[in-house]
C-alpha cells in the first residue's frame, strides 16, 4: 500500500475521533493520526480522492500532503 499525508484542521480529540469513525467506515484502513501537527498518515489501496473526499466528511478542512516513503 501507499501511504498517503493528508493535512486535516483538527484541534481536538473530537476532530480526531470523528477522522477515526470516517476512515473506519470506508474499511481496511490502517492509518495515524498526529494530532499537534493537523496530519493523517493513512496506507491504503484507496485512491487519494476517495480517501480526501472521506476526510472532508468530518467537516474538517482537508488537504493531501503527498506520499510518504515505505518507513
Amino acid at each position: 500500500f501507499q501511504k498517503h499525508e493528508f493535512f486535516v484542521d483538527m484541534t481536538c480529540e473530537g476532530c480526531s475521533n470523528a477522522v477515526t469513525r470516517v476512515l473506519h467506515r470506508l474499511g481496511g484502513e490502517s492509518f495515524d493520526i498526529d494530532l499537534p501537527n493537523k496530519k493523517v498518515f493513512i496506507d491504503s489501496e484507496h485512491n487519494v480522492d476517495t480517501l480526501l473526499e472521506t476526510l472532508k466528511k468530518t467537516g474538517k478542512n482537508a488537504s493531501y500532503l503527498g506520499e510518504k516513503s515505505g518507513q
